[in-house]
C-alpha cells in the first residue's frame, strides 16, 4: 500500500497522545453468573421420596451447579514489523495510519481475518515518522463459555461422606478466539493480518471423581 501523503504524515514528536489508551490487559466488560440447584428427588424430597432405604440413598443427594461466564475482548493495536521512524527501537512498536480513503467495517469478526487491513496504511520504512493510529483502538474476541456439574453427596456414617462429582468445562464447545495477529504491515501488507491462531480456552473437557469427606 502507498504511505500517507506528507501532508498527513505528522512527525514523531506530534504523536504522544495516540499513545495514551486502555491498558490491552483489561476486557471491556465481564459478567459471571454461577447457580446451584439441589434436585428434588430422594427422602424428604418432592419426587422419589417413598422407596426403600437404599433406593432413596441413591435418589436423593443430587446436587446441579452451572457456571456463565461472559467476557469482552481486549483491546490491541495493528502494528508493523519494522520501525520506519529511525528511533533505534528495536521492539518496532510503531502503529499505522489511519486509511482515509477507506469505508466499511473495520472489525471483520472472521478468525481468518478479524480486522480489514484496507483501514490502514503503511509508513514507508526510514521514513522518521509513526503512523497516526492510536493505541488500543480495535477490540480483540470476547469469551463465552459454559461449565456445568453434577454432584452426589452420600453419607456414609456420621462423619464420614462420599462425594460424586461429574463436571463438564464448555459445554457447548464454542471456540473461544485468542487476539488475532496484529502485525499489518512487513512493509507491504502482511497475509496473516488478523489471523486467529490459538483459543483462549480448550475445547469441551469432561471429568469424573470422588471426594472422602471427614
Amino acid at each position: 500500500m502507498a504511505a500517507a501523503t506528507a501532508a498527513s504524515a505528522v512527525p514523531t514528536a506530534v504523536r504522544y497522545a495516540a499513545s495514551a489508551a486502555v491498558c490491552a490487559s483489561i476486557a471491556s466488560w465481564a459478567a459471571v453468573v454461577s447457580a446451584s440447584y439441589g434436585l428434588p428427588f430422594g427422602n424428604g424430597k418432592r419426587f422419589l421420596n417413598r422407596g426403600r432405604e437404599f433406593e432413596n440413598a441413591l435418589a436423593g443427594g443430587w446436587t446441579l451447579n452451572s457456571i456463565v461466564t461472559l467476557q469482552g475482548g481486549f483491546p490491541f493495536s495493528p502494528l508493523l514489523s519494522y520501525n520506519p521512524s529511525n528511533n533505534g527501537d528495536t521492539r518496532n512498536p510503531v502503529r499505522p495510519f489511519v486509511n482515509p480513503a477507506f469505508t466499511g467495517r473495520v472489525i471483520l469478526g472472521n478468525p481468518n481475518e478479524w480486522f480489514n487491513p484496507a483501514a490502514f496504511v503503511a509508513p514507508p520504512p526510514a521514513s522518521g515518522f509513526y503512523g497516526n493510529l492510536g493505541r488500543n483502538t480495535l477490540i480483540g474476541p470476547g469469551l463465552a463459555t459454559w461449565d456445568l456439574s453434577l454432584m452426589k453427596d452420600t453419607r456414609l456414617s456420621e462423619r464420614l461422606s462420599l462425594q460424586f462429582r461429574a463436571e463438564i468445562y464448555n459445554l457447548l464447545n464454542r471456540a473461544n478466539f485468542n487476539t488475532p495477529n496484529p502485525v499489518a504491515f512487513t512493509p507491504s501488507l502482511s497475509p496473516t493480518a488478523g489471523l486467529v491462531t490459538a483459543t483462549s480456552t480448550p475445547s469441551r473437557q469432561m471429568q469424573f471423581g470422588l471426594k472422602l469427606i471427614w
